[in-house]
């Protein structure tokens, strides 16, 4: 009697995820979000993910949120994707592809609640300038994947940068300042942690969807 009930036990073990990161099957049609996850809660981007050591904690957090990962880098979604499943969460995805061309062609209008973009590249030769993701364009296409009230939360440690994103968000009228609450900014980034011991500061910004 007692085999036959650890039997069943182990029969109801919950299957392991083999992977937390999905496969676009097009690159042209904008996504399903809701075949992501399996539970339909508001959903944030990182754009520029790293290796996840933000998201996964964040997720960890939020279970009443989902979160999806975007990363150009198979090797740093990888680390994501081990994160991720060892601490067993189902409401982190990640997805290989450019940040920007996924925000602009593949996120469906007013499908994410909040939108984090940390320590994107700076490019800082002035003729690489060009190359850099937040910009006055970049503003516009945000503005169009939040929902209303929707926020964009930004953080960087190139103060040149740092001054066109928050000029480039100032010149459009579909946003307001916000605040970074205190326990999102307490969560850090791979970068940010390298950055925090070499006495780097982290300058921070937000922006709430009008």
């Amino acid at each position: 009697m007692n085999l036959h009930h650890h039997q069943n036990s182990a029969t109801q073990l919950p299957t392991p995820v083999p992977t937390l990161l999905y496969q676009l099957t097009s690159i042209i049609d904008r996504l399903d979000v809701a075949q992501l996850f399996p539970k339909p809660q508001p959903l944030e981007v990182e754009l520029g993910s790293g290796d996840g050591s933000f998201l996964a904690q964040y997720a960890q957090h939020h279970p009443e949120r989902n979160f999806l990962g975007i990363e150009r880098l198979l090797g740093r979604l990888r680390k994501l994707d081990r994160k991720g499943r060892r601490a067993g969460l189902s409401n982190l995805r990640g997805l290989r592809i450019e940040s920007g061309y996924f925000l602009e062609y593949l996120l469906p209008p007013l499908s994410i609640s909040a939108l984090h973009i940390y320590f994107p590249d700076p490019w800082p030769k002035r003729k690489h300038r060009k190359n850099r993701l937040v910009n006055e364009r970049f503003t516009d296409i945000a503005h169009r994947a939040l929902a209303a009230g929707g926020v964009i939360y930004l953080r960087t440690d190139d103060e040149d940068y740092f001054k066109q994103m928050v000029s480039a968000f100032a010149g459009n009228t579909g946003f307001a300042l916000a605040e970074t609450p205190e326990e999102l900014s307490a969560v850090l980034t791979d970068f940010e942690r390298g950055f925090q011991a070499r006495g780097v500061a982290t300058l921070r910004a937000a922006y709430a969807k009008l």
